[in-house]
């Protein structure tokens, strides 16, 4: 796997509280849920960024089913 590149990021202390409630709450690290905030965001522009995430999370039974527009599972751990 290519090394990820590390940059210093500054985030207002209410916003970094938040990232972390919600990467606690879907179970991944606030690194993680950045990196995959930050792919959302690039998939719903229509850009796919060459290469895989190190780990694609897996769909729950509930919505393997459903192929709408909703958000992929964020039950799985990504780091």
């Amino acid at each position: 796997m290519p090394e990820k590149k590390a940059f210093l990021l500054r985030l207002d202390p209410v916003i970094w509280n938040e990232m972390e409630r919600l990467a606690q709450s879907e179970l991944r690290s606030v690194n993680a849920q950045i990196e995959f905030l930050l792919r959302d965001a690039l998939a719903q522009r229509g850009i796919k960024p060459k290469g895989k995430p190190a780990r694609v999370p897996s769909s729950s039974p509930s919505s393997s089913s459903s192929s709408s527009s909703s958000s992929p599972s964020r039950g799985s751990r990504v780091d």
